[in-house]
């Protein structure tokens, strides 16, 4: 979806009722890697930052240039930190309550040909903990320190999108003994994801887990994968996608990746909202510009003006081009065509 990428890793041991679960999407062997926690156990309340973030700096901050792309191509310099840790255990373990929460399996439930389960749009509606984990102004903070430009998040539909797999004890441990007799596994999972598709954190009990690492791209730029992750039986990861806050830089989301896996209504909603809030306040600039150029008398500038005008000609194209009849979305089929490199 829209411009630049940080991932954010966090191996944290939780503990969910497996009765939230839903049945349909578990191997019939499969048994939970994490005991059950009473409910009187849970933790209530806000996201508070000073409880709940537990920032720890990557090792590194890889560029754009260090990938061999040319200097100015996004919005930043930044092109991919290394994993890092971002909340308290506890945070987590608020987050994956209510992302297991029966009503966002029963309303917020999508598949694709990337992922078998994937849980999108719930944030704002069933899980307050999350959304405002991510809206807050000290977690935005962090993430566009390392992402070298201020973010927001890109919109409401897109706050912790979430990918689930599970497999059984038996099938997990095929795979270790694969790893273990040093033998090739390069069928990795591909991960649809969104431009600024920023933090990941690996929300599950990641002990004895052989890989799982994130090799990601910034905004339509750089092409990644979500390598398997070997030696467990649940991986659930959180994607969140981010926008720069000034209306002035561009804004390159796309909804190729996330079309076919959402209720549209809402998403051109909340697309089409927020694109016409840059719009807006970009006019709003231009406006008191020209105000105060022609009070100071100042010459007309026609190719300054022509300019915006196609600079704002070519935003409106795009918004139009993203905008697909209902027809021809094609549930469930995501396909590279948002790639730059494919261009």
């Amino acid at each position: 979806m829209s411009t630049t990428t940080t991932k954010v890793l966090q191996n944290v041991k939780m503990e969910t009722p497996e009765a939230l679960l839903p049945i349909d999407i578990m191997p019939s062997n499969w048994t939970p890697m994490i005991e059950p926690v009473a409910a009187d156990k849970v933790a209530v309340g806000d996201f508070d930052p000073k409880k709940h973030l537990q920032y720890e700096a990557p090792a590194k901050i890889h560029t754009m240039q260090d990938l061999g792309l040319p200097e100015g191509t996004g919005v930043s310099p930044v092109a991919v930190s290394e994993p890092f840790r971002l909340f308290t255990t506890e945070a987590v373990h608020r987050m994956r309550q209510e992302v297991l929460q029966k009503d966002v399996w029963d309303n917020c439930q999508y598949s694709s040909n990337l992922a078998q389960c994937q849980l999108r749009g719930f944030a704002s509606k069933w899980a307050p903990f999350v959304y405002d984990t991510w809206k807050n102004p000290e977690t935005l903070s962090v993430i566009s320190k390392i992402a070298g430009v201020d973010l927001v998040t890109e919109m409401d539909f897109e706050i912790a999108h979430i990918n689930i797999s599970v497999k059984s004890e038996e099938q997990k441990n095929e795979e270790v003994q694969v790893v273990s007799d040093k033998q090739a596994f390069d069928d990795d999972e591909g991960i649809a994801g969104c431009p600024w598709e920023d933090d990941k954190p690996i929300v599950h009990d990641c002990t004895n887990m052989i890989g799982g690492e994130t090799a990601l791209r910034t905004g339509r730029h750089i092409e990644h994968q979500a390598l398997r992750a070997i030696g467990m039986t649940e991986r659930i990861t959180m994607v969140t996608s981010f926008r720069p806050r000034c209306p002035n830089l561009p804004d390159d989301t796309v909804l190729t990746t996330v079309r076919p896996i959402s209720d549209l209504t809402e998403l051109y909603n909340q697309y089409t909202e927020y694109r016409l809030e840059i719009l807006e306040e970009r006019l709003r600039t231009q406006l008191r510009a020209l105000r105060d150029n022609r009070r100071t008398g100042k010459k007309f500038n026609v190719e300054a003006m022509k300019y915006f005008f196609h600079e704002q000609e070519n935003f409106l194209a795009a918004m139009n081009k993203e905008i697909v009849e209902e027809g021809m979305v094609q549930t469930g089929n995501i396909d590279d065509s948002h790639l730059l490199t494919r261009g």
